[in-house]
């Protein structure tokens, strides 16, 4: 059963819209203003969130603003609700992020169609769709449509073609576009004085590529190449911000990735700094698995050169080749040339732990 929060401090309406609400099957959650709103907003995540604007405590748009700096309850569809009519306050609720508009007084089914309508609409960009050229295509297809952007990705998409090794960009380069993988590895990694590297991330097909730094419109923090033959989908760079601002579920997409990679990144770190070589090395060859096996491969293969790996590892490559070789006579794994073979995952992952 679908989930509303009814924020709306006018006792009457708020009851008489909760009936209406509950006889079309919704579930429905009520608040008396926008404080009590916002807590029940995160406690119980709704479906859906349709406030009132004059509220004592907290008003409509001090409720939208909140939940929209919260990655958890910035992607709810959120329609404003009230008796001006104006143009500047309609204009200052959409400039917010509001999905919808409704005057009071308002008829019960002009309420509903609001409702359905931005519902169908949110279920569309929710969909999971392919890690490929036509998933991507298919999703910003989808977010066109949704968020009416008529301009958006006219023509063809200028795709890269890269050999491994082949830089995408380099640390220190200013963004001029969104990258997205469509076939092929990509790592991201930073050089130090010495032009040593260290692997920041790993990235495969259905990942996109360097859009931290074009959100926050500042240099390449890090370089990024090619790990194998590799095509990649050019987004334009304004193509790319005219779909961030105009819809709420994409940004809310990003910020979810961008929550997740400043996670990882954390977490590489403090292993980095705390953990042995055996369980960096061990951790960096699961990393690896994690990212490029697919899935219900046996005993899975993967090639990566013993420069990648000790840049990964955070370890000279004679340490790293040492440990590789403790891990073979271990039978936690098999080399053939570049290519490694997990043998016993479940060791190497009680090393990592």
């Amino acid at each position: 059963m679908r989930s509303i929060l009814l924020i709306e401090d006018n006792t009457e309406v708020r009851e008489n819209t909760a009936e209406i609400l509950q006889l079309a099957s919704y579930r429905v959650f009520t608040a008396p203003n926008g404080k009590a709103g916002v807590e029940i907003a995160k406690a119980e995540k709704p479906d859906l969130i349709i406030c009132d604007i004059m509220m004592p405590e907290l008003d409509g748009y001090g409720v939208l603003h909140l939940l929209s700096r919260d990655p958890n309850t910035a992607g709810i569809p959120f329609i404003f609700l009230t008796a001006k009519t104006e143009k500047e306050d309609f204009r200052k609720g959409m400039n917010l992020g509001a999905d919808d508009y409704l005057t009071k007084p308002f008829d019960d089914l002009t309420l509903l169609d609001a409702i359905e309508m931005r519902l169908r609409k949110t279920d569309t960009l929710r969909k999971t769709f392919q890690k490929d050229a036509e998933g991507l295509t298919e999703f910003i297809n989808e977010a066109k449509s949704t968020g009416d952007l008529n301009q958006l990705l006219n023509g063809d998409r200028k795709v890269i073609r890269l050999k491994k090794k082949q830089l995408l960009f380099s640390e220190g380069d200013y963004p001029s576009a969104l990258y997205f993988i469509s076939k092929g590895k990509v790592k991201t990694y930073k050089t130090n004085e010495e032009g040593r590297e260290y692997i920041t991330a790993l990235h495969s097909e259905g990942d996109f590529v360097g859009y931290t730094d074009l959100l926050e419109e500042s240099q390449y923090n890090e370089s990024a190449a090619a790990l194998d033959d590799a095509e990649i989908i050019v987004v334009n760079r304004q193509d790319f911000f005219t779909l961030l601002y105009q819809n709420r579920e994409v940004a809310n997409k990003f910020i979810k990735m961008l929550s997740n990679d400043v996670i990882e990144k954390e977490e590489r770190l403090l292993k980095l700094a705390y953990n042995s070589v055996r369980k960096r090395v061990a951790e960096s060859l699961l990393m690896i698995y994690d990212r490029y096996t697919k899935e219900g491969q046996n005993a899975p293969e993967i090639p990566v050169s013993r420069e990648d790996l000790s840049s990964l590892a955070g370890a000279s490559k004679e340490t790293v080749i040492r440990t590789l070789s403790d891990f073979k006579d271990e039978k936690l794994i098999d080399i053939s040339g570049k290519h490694i073979r997990l043998l016993n995952l479940a060791k190497l992952k009680n090393m990592r732990n």
